[in-house]
């Protein structure tokens, strides 16, 4: 019997066919000239085709800002629903077959129903986040908000309420496959005076050593640190040092993650990256990019050569065999105020998977070299030639092999799923940041 995954598959085999050629021709002048440079082309294809870059579920619907939201038609509402588009992003690129969900955002009613969408649909339950920075219109006791923060709060109410909440996500997590929990701290002030720093700091780490005593044997736990917002005087876990000192401190299990983002203008996030990696403490990443600060953009869309520079980092860091035992997590943190956000996860994703396969190319031994003579012009030229090199038809060779598209969204378009998805969900919905 032809399920809807087979006839999707099937049409979108019938989109690549008019760019079949071309795309035959552009990928075999390509791989000649690796060839000449003595790369193995069917090693980088290999490597590129086992990337997964996780969709948050947040991303599924249009974000916002503080002045307005405009929905996009069939905005899912519900996590069903948010699988359901990731399965159709995977099916286009061959590298989505993962999500990170957000609870209470996404908590469903019944988790083994979830689990069984999840199997159905091939997606995969990537790291599972936390919200301790939001009360969500519940009702509670003043002592027990997070208005003044969760595992940092100088009240206990509140902390045993962020503790017993990151309890319940790991359980949760557990029941659909997960194998970390991801923890961003808004935890901050906004006035001078207003918090003891230290005393802040002891109550983070005393808490969260609760939650990693409970961790699995199998999972991480990841500390995902922010200089400002929504504090804006201070934030407990402000840079990646502090992200780093609490890891340490809780024990091995537990790992930064990078969120592009979160970092001060001008910060070298890639020397970042290589001492975290160094440190064997690099959990993830949130994929992002910014102009003025989190501004969440699409990924490589403002800075592309910083993208290409941490992900040399992770291809560097892989060949001299570091995070041997569990690759970081990659996935994706955006808001999309104008785009369909199914489009802008496409852009996002594509522009991962071309960075990752541009850092695959550079002449290690050549770089190597340079850097061991002291030769800034040519260390410089040996990442500039990959970085100037055209390597979408390695891209899309690895989706085309997949059965996924040549060109992603333009393929979304022609599928007309946004329609299909409006008639049946409706015009106006209200998810996503």
């Amino acid at each position: 019997m032809k399920t809807a995954i087979d006839d999707t598959a099937a049409r979108i085999a019938a989109l690549n066919g008019p760019d079949a050629d071309r795309h035959a021709r552009d990928f075999a002048h390509l791989a000649e000239r690796m060839a000449t440079r003595g790369i193995d082309v069917e090693s980088v294809l290999a490597r590129l085709g086992r990337l997964r870059i996780a969709v948050p579920s947040w991303a599924l619907g249009t974000g916002g800002t503080r002045f307005g939201r405009f929905s996009e038609p069939g905005e899912p509402t519900t996590v069903f629903e948010k699988i359901d588009d990731i399965a159709m992003l995977d099916a286009l690129t061959k590298a989505n077959a993962e999500v990170s969900l957000h609870i209470p955002w996404d908590e469903p009613d019944d988790a083994d129903a979830l689990r069984a969408h999840l199997d159905e649909r091939g997606i995969a339950c990537g790291p599972i986040n936390s919200n301790t920075f939001q009360d969500r219109g519940r009702p509670v006791e003043p002592r027990s908000s997070y208005k003044f923060g969760a595992v940092s709060n100088a009240w206990e109410e509140a902390q045993s309420r962020a503790v017993d909440h990151m309890l319940q996500v790991m359980t949760l997590g557990e029941r659909l496959g997960s194998r970390a929990l991801t923890v961003w701290l808004s935890d901050g002030s906004n006035h001078p005076g207003q918090q003891n720093f230290r005393a802040a700091l002891d109550r983070t780490i005393d808490n969260l050593a609760r939650v990693y005593a409970a961790l699995p044997a199998a999972w991480l736990m990841y500390t995902e640190h922010k200089p400002f917002e929504p504090a804006f005087y201070s934030s407990v876990n402000p840079d990646w040092g502090t992200s780093l000192l609490i890891a340490r401190a809780l024990g091995p299990q537990c790992r930064c993650l990078v969120d592009l983002g979160h970092h001060l203008p001008n910060a070298n996030i890639e020397q970042i990256v290589a001492t975290l990696l160094r440190e064997r403490r690099l959990g993830g990443f949130h994929f992002n990019d910014s102009k003025y600060g989190d501004d969440d953009l699409t990924a490589g869309s403002v800075k592309p050569f910083q993208l290409f520079l941490i992900c040399n980092e992770l291809v560097a860091a892989a060949a001299d065999g570091l995070h041997a035992d569990r690759a970081p997590d990659l996935m994706i943190d955006a808001s999309h105020n104008v785009k369909d956000p199914m489009e802008d996860l496409l852009q996002s994703t594509e522009a991962i998977l071309l960075a990752f396969a541009q850092a695959m190319i550079v002449d290690r031994a050549s770089l190597a070299q340079a850097q061991a003579a002291n030769d800034a012009a040519l260390a410089q030229e040996c990442l500039q030639d990959a970085f100037r090199s055209d390597v979408r038809p390695l891209v899309r060779e690895v989706r085309r092999r997949a059965g996924g598209a040549l060109h992603p969204m333009h393929a979304l378009r022609a599928l007309g799923y946004r329609a299909t998805v409006a008639s049946r969900r409706g015009s106006i919905r209200a998810t996503g940041l």
